[in-house]
């Protein structure tokens, strides 16, 4: 159990040793772009500490954001992050940013979009491209989503990598344009590219599970009609996206789902997470036949299972917020089925 922001910040950035055996082999510095988002602070931080531990404390380590709030980017300029002030949407040539060997590429545009379609594609499928021609000659992780792929029957086990996209709505098709850029790099550049497509990272701050813990101890019913979903810990998703640098490739890039192993049943985690907060959960809605769900198995097989299990997890947020400590108050809206965000 966690009982302040610190201890899960020290726990997000807690590199495993196969993550330090894995940045041993890299060569050269690390830049992030994006690094100003919800998950982007703890994986900087624990790239940093991942280097340390491997012996490679002189490789340098960019997080390049506008930084918007100062204080994050403070906190990690005192651990040894080389912060870096930037809009990637300036409409520059990205000259100006730092060189580096290895780049995680984490900007992207979500919520708002549908009122805004334009900027979705903007930022999911245009910057990539300025990015792909400034680094082209780097190994670049890609963080995409599974929001490419179709709802999937919830019996099937969830869609694998082979499957054909099939997006719905503006951000989704935004997204899988994305992944078409880095491809087209990966093609006509020869820019090692491995394409990372998320579903549902978890940090008791803001994830599936604070939405649903937030709802039942609002008293407020969960709607079961998206009734189950992937996640996974945040800690073990930064891992696998600094892991994957050495399985970047070309010409065809190398691509994986990122989740948990399990098809959580949304009625289930939520009466669970009521449990042990000490409430009852109330439901509305019937749960459909399908949902947004993805088959990690490659994943794990490559980088094992996630080291902080569903179990666990719903034990840490049912503390978090029983201890009152803070979210994020920026919903997963996991429950969209319009592809409207």
């Amino acid at each position: 159990m966690f009982t302040s922001e610190q201890e899960l910040e020290d726990r997000l950035a807690t590199p495993s040793a196969a993550l330090a055996a894995d940045v041993a082999g890299l060569d050269g510095d690390l830049v992030v772009l994006g690094a100003g988002g919800k998950m982007g602070p703890s994986l900087v931080r624990l790239a940093r500490r991942a280097l340390e531990a491997a012996g490679r404390g002189s490789a340098r380590v960019y997080a390049v954001s506008r930084w918007s709030d100062g204080r994050a980017a403070r906190a990690l300029a005192d651990d040894g992050v080389e912060v870096v002030a930037a809009d990637l949407m300036s409409g520059g040539d990205l000259a100006g940013l730092p060189d580096a060997a290895n780049v995680v590429f984490m900007a992207g545009a979500k919520f708002g979009t549908s009122a805004a379609p334009y900027q979705a594609w903007a930022v999911n499928a245009a910057l990539p491209a300025a990015v792909a021609r400034r680094y082209r000659d780097s190994a670049i992780a890609v963080f995409s989503t599974g929001n490419v792929y179709p709802l999937v029957d919830v019996a099937g086990g969830g869609s694998a990598e082979e499957d054909r996209p099939d997006p719905v709505g503006e951000y989704a098709m935004s997204c899988l344009g994305r992944e078409r850029v880095f491809e087209h790099a990966a093609a006509a550049y020869g820019t090692r590219v491995a394409i990372l497509r998320l579903n549902y990272a978890v940090d008791l701050r803001y994830g599936v599970l604070a939405d649903l813990a937030a709802t039942v101890a609002a008293g407020e019913p969960v709607d079961l009609t998206t009734g189950h979903v992937n996640v996974v810990w945040q800690g073990y998703a930064n891992e696998v996206a600094l892991r994957s640098l050495r399985h970047a490739r070309a010409p065809e890039a190398f691509t994986l789902n990122l989740t948990g192993p399990e098809t959580a049943s949304v009625r289930r985690t939520a009466a669970r997470l009521a449990a042990a907060m000490g409430t009852k959960a109330s439901f509305t809605g019937g749960e459909s036949g399908t949902a947004l769900l993805s088959d990690a198995s490659r994943c794990h097989g490559l980088f094992g299972y996630p080291d902080v299990p569903l179990d666990t997890l719903i034990g840490w947020q049912a503390g978090w917020l029983s201890r009152g400590l803070p979210l994020s108050g920026k919903p997963t809206k996991f429950a969209v089925r319009d592809g409207r965000f």
